[in-house]
């Protein structure tokens, strides 16, 4: 059951997405464009997000358990960090540039455009490429910890 509610749910989002005109570059870049063809769509569909966000975990929040976990799963770090607003910040400027986010991304992949497939495999890879940095830190770290 679970794995058709998170189906339904990626089914939910990417129809979302595509009828909002996220998922086309253009959209998003002409977002950025305040001095030329600026397009408000993105804050509208930001703001509408924002909202459904807000109800939902007031609504969630209230039950002892999610459905189909015995707690929930929340991040304990709540620090701005170096790592966050690094990652953040190369988030913005690649969303900026490209016009894509991931959220956009996924659903677009269906169009087969080259430009979708080539961000996504960028996209791939740079979680891979973070992967391996983050693994090879961490056993810098823990090998320079002397043995207690």
């Amino acid at each position: 059951m679970r794995h058709i509610l998170t189906f339904l749910t990626g089914i939910l989002f990417g129809t979302g997405i595509s009828l909002s005109g996220m998922a086309n570059p253009a959209k998003v870049i002409n977002f950025f464009d305040i001095t030329g063809t600026w397009d408000p769509s993105l804050a509208f569909v930001m703001g509408g997000a924002v909202i459904v966000t807000f109800i939902g975990y007031r609504l969630v929040f209230r039950r002892q358990a999610p459905v189909f976990e015995p707690s929930f799963d929340l991040p304990q770090n709540r620090r701005l960090d170096a790592r966050l607003l690094t990652g953040a910040g190369i988030f913005g400027v690649g969303w900026g540039i490209a016009g894509f986010c991931p959220g956009g991304a996924l659903p677009a992949l269906g169009t087969l455009n080259a430009d979708v497939v080539v961000f996504v495999v960028a996209l791939i890879a740079g979680m891979l490429v973070t992967r391996v940095m983050s693994d090879r830190a961490a056993a810098r770290t823990d090998t320079a910890q002397p043995a207690e």
